[in-house]
């Protein structure tokens, strides 16, 4: 009997899909994230860490943080600060002691919307923290319009919050960033900052590097990424945009991105899809 494999094949295509990419449901503590092009997955086993160092001032009233225990109840995560300390300890410039995640930021506006109210809502935001109406209104003062990034429901897919989570929200990470110090840098507001600008933490995806794909748990410190062009912006199943390191160079090469410190630190393991589904099927 003759077989028309013209429909066989796209039924046997969808099968494959299935049984690999059916493993990419994620547990309460997990997210995914991308390296050397591949669809990776995090498993967070500890809560993040924003250092703050005896010298510090980072709510800007004048006391240094060894002096203002009230300062170190709420974390102050800054964007635009490199500490001289990672969280275990270790002395030195974290760019060099520390693997680095980069979270890339979707800072375009897919359809250049000037709604204010589309902005994330004030729901579960830390006290203090520009929300709603006003951090519309005042992202589209900054950059012109509301970026895909703190959209109540953005245009782009992106790997936080996690599924049935509100935005500003992902599993272990902070909930609010101090922008303060990178909108200095970039000349978006006077320079030296003198008050914080809290906002809600931003939808984003997470790209590592090659070489840190398989590890086990470890201490990362966050490297944001502002994207600037959405044809950089990765796809869901990692098959285009910025999905590994390399990738990522050539767009901050390009002027497509802007990469900045911060003193944010997250603790997970990274598994491969790929890895993940061939110890599976063993």
């Amino acid at each position: 009997m003759r077989r028309n494999f013209s429909k066989i094949l796209p039924l046997i295509a969808v099968f494959v899909a299935t049984s690999l990419f059916g493993q990419t449901s994620l547990k309460p503590n997990q997210t995914f994230g991308y390296g050397a092009n591949e669809l990776l997955k995090f498993t967070y086993t500890q809560n993040f860490d924003c250092v703050e160092q005896p010298m510090n001032d980072f709510n800007f009233n004048g006391i240094k943080a060894q002096s203002d225990p009230p300062e170190l109840q709420i974390p102050i995560c800054r964007v635009g600060t490199q500490p001289s300390i990672n969280p275990p300890g270790k002395i030195g410039n974290p760019l060099t002691t520390t693997a680095p995640l980069f979270v890339l930021v979707p800072m375009f506006s897919s359809n250049n919307d000037k709604n204010p109210n589309h902005a994330i809502s004030c729901a579960r935001v830390t006290p203090g923290t520009l929300c709603g109406k006003a951090l519309g209104q005042a992202l589209i003062s900054l950059f012109g319009a509301i970026p895909e990034a703190f959209k109540a429901k953005p245009s782009v897919y992106t790997q936080c919050p996690d599924p049935g989570l509100p935005p500003g929200t992902c599993t272990m990470h902070a909930s609010r960033l101090d922008l303060a110090p990178v909108l200095a840098a970039l000349k978006l507001i006077p320079s030296p900052a003198t008050a914080n600008v809290f906002v809600p933490s931003p939808n984003h995806s997470h790209v590592i590097k090659d070489d840190d794909i398989n590890v086990p748990a470890i201490w990362w410190q966050v490297l944001p990424v502002l994207v600037l062009k959405q044809s950089d912006w990765p796809s869901r199943d990692g098959s285009a945009g910025i999905t590994s390191a390399a990738a990522l160079t050539r767009a901050i090469q390009a002027g497509d991105a802007i990469k900045a410190p911060s003193n944010f630190f997250l603790f997970f393991s990274s598994t491969s899809m790929t890895h993940d589904h061939a110890a599976a099927t063993q």
